[in-house]
């Protein structure tokens, strides 16, 4: 069952490997011998902006590939998989930093918007004498 679930992911992930050639061929490919396949990778490419410019998925995913070869050496590849895990953590705590940064700027609109409705709608009651 995995491997049913799986075999997309793989053969996305092959295609991203050769690059933007190897996806506009299976497209192709697609519409000869079954032509809703084609119409389906066609609206995949676009959709995942893989038919426009350099594909920031298909770099990261050949990066990926040489990034977790083991080099031979042990105690590099210790080092190196340390780093990693140090550079995803600080990467993820910079994005938590980011995403609160970005509530408090709009919570403090928010709140300025609320007093800026809530200073005017004083200003045009009637007043009372």
């Amino acid at each position: 069952m995995s491997s049913v679930a799986t075999w997309p992911s793989q053969a996305e992930t092959w295609l991203d490997q050769r690059g933007k050639g190897a996806w506009i061929a299976a497209m192709i490919l697609g519409f000869v011998f079954f032509w809703p396949v084609g119409l389906a990778l066609l609206a995949y490419m676009i959709w995942s902006k893989r038919m426009f410019g350099n594909c920031k998925k298909s770099r990261n995913a050949r990066h990926a590939a040489y990034t977790f070869r083991s080099s031979g050496n042990s105690a590099f590849d210790a080092y190196k998989a340390d780093t990693l895990r140090r550079l995803e953590e600080e990467q993820q705590s910079f994005q938590n930093f980011l995403k609160r940064l970005r509530d408090a700027k709009d919570k403090a609109e928010f709140d300025q918007f609320m007093e800026e409705r809530e200073r005017s709608s004083r200003n045009s009651e009637p007043q009372e004498a």
